[in-house]
């Protein structure tokens, strides 16, 4: 498959959060990430721009009734960065996740030469 956009990751969060869940959640995980890795145009059942932020993006991931969220953004166009992740509990995105998210993807920018 010819990759669209590279993925990669920022700072411990995102590797702590995949590494804490199962195996077939960590495969799942793997699975949307390469969608948004290869489709030209993302679904939004699999990515999807969280509204009132400034460039912050959830990618999306359900296996079952479970719900996990992965934060990321983009970085020239074709760079994804990885920020944090957690399992989705309520209706609603938890402010503090959303914070957390803004505030490493600010640190980004920061320590970006």
């Amino acid at each position: 498959m010819n990759k669209i956009r590279e993925i990669v990751y920022y700072g411990p969060d995102f590797r702590n959060f995949l590494f804490s869940q199962s195996e077939k959640v960590q495969n799942k995980i793997f699975k949307v990430l390469e969608a948004i890795e290869t489709i030209e145009r993302i679904p939004k059942q699999y990515l999807k721009h969280l509204a009132g932020t400034d460039g912050l993006y959830e990618a999306r991931i359900q296996l079952g009734s479970n719900i996990w969220r992965v934060f990321c953004f983009f970085d020239d166009a074709r760079l994804v960065i990885l920020l944090n992740g957690f399992q989705k509990k309520t209706q609603q995105t938890p402010k503090k996740e959303i914070k957390r998210a803004i505030k490493l993807m600010r640190q980004y920018y920061e320590d970006k030469p």
